[in-house]
């Protein structure tokens, strides 16, 4: 899904959002790996991605020729800061909901950046007749389940033992929902 470049203000700053483009795959990987090495609140240890350059081109591809799903790369002062998504369900009975996925570089947390982001695809899910918005938080993430909520989103469920570090470790997670 591609959409018109949004700039969102931030304050003392301005936030752009687009889509990606194919020639910034490696940009993307990086970041994925840097985010995932920069907390264990995402799915993935750092050495654990495996996509090639082609591979995230062709997944950039796919999300901007996509009628169900959107990823928006997020600028402050030019300077790229994460992305956002939302991954609809295909399956006719599932065509109503669609899920949020958000990762920022820490640097650029608590700054307004990931309020902004999902209020955007907020706005999207809303333009595309979704009827629910959907994401899976880690249990211990304060902050993110605080801003998930600011934003309208509630808990409707736990996943035990959602994930296992590799220190044998696990984290629960909460499924949140909001209603649009």
């Amino acid at each position: 899904m591609r959409i018109e470049d949004a700039i969102i203000d931030l304050g003392d700053h301005q936030l752009l959002l687009r889509n990606a483009g194919e020639e910034e795959a490696e940009m993307l990987l990086e970041c994925l790996k840097t985010t995932c090495g920069e907390t264990r609140f995402l799915v993935k240890e750092p050495e654990e991605i495996d996509l090639t350059l082609d591979d995230e081109r062709k997944f950039i591809h796919n999300q901007n020729e996509s009628k169900q799903n959107i990823m928006l790369l997020g600028f402050v002062d030019g300077e790229y800061v994460g992305n956002c998504s939302l991954m609809g369900m295909e399956q006719g009975r599932y065509h109503h909901r669609v899920s949020l996925g958000i990762a920022l570089y820490q640097k650029y947390t608590s700054r307004g950046i990931g309020k902004a982001m999902i209020g955007k695809l907020i706005e999207i899910a809303k333009e595309h007749q979704y009827e629910q918005i959907e994401l899976e938080v880690v249990a211990d993430n304060q902050r993110a389940i605080a801003l998930y909520k600011k934003m309208g989103f509630e808990i409707f469920g736990t996943f035990p033992n959602n994930m296992k570090y590799k220190d044998g470790t696990y984290a629960d997670a909460y499924w949140m929902m909001k209603r649009l």
